[in-house]
């Protein structure tokens, strides 16, 4: 058979991120679960989103998404093109993995996706639209 892949909402995983240690035990789920209650509670989807982007790994020792921005596209998070945030989001299930800046075609793929995806939510008006709703 192959492999189990836990499922964790960001939520979870910004929990872990920043307040927990890697690995698995009773211990660290429960805290996990704690850690991430308080989260929901006290912020917003958009921070829960930010913090998440910005304390991920996105390559071996590059965390946060200014540092990915760096490493892949030698630009500034703030000026990434469509296309490369794309290729940066498709990479998020295991960016240690695969490759931003020099994508498989099943990353390729998952990017098309992704901005077939933005399309579809409005594109750069939906997301200047998160922009202008920020409350922190």
């Amino acid at each position: 058979g192959g492999s189990i892949r836990g499922a964790s909402t960001l939520s979870q995983q910004v929990s872990k991120n920043l307040f927990l240690w890697s690995g698995r035990s009773y211990l660290r789920k429960g805290l996990e679960a704690w850690f991430t209650m308080l989260i929901e509670l006290l912020w917003s989807k958009e921070r829960i989103l930010e913090v998440y982007l910005n304390s991920v790994e996105w390559d071996e020792g590059v965390f946060g998404a200014q540092a990915a921005a760096q490493h892949h596209f030698r630009t500034n998070a703030s000026a990434l093109s469509v296309q490369q945030a794309s290729y940066l989001a498709a990479v998020l299930p295991n960016p240690r993995e695969w490759s931003a800046s020099h994508p498989s075609s099943y990353v390729s793929r998952r990017a098309g996706w992704i901005r077939q995806q933005m399309r579809q939510l409005g594109g750069d008006e939906y997301l200047q639209g998160l922009n202008s709703s920020r409350r922190w």
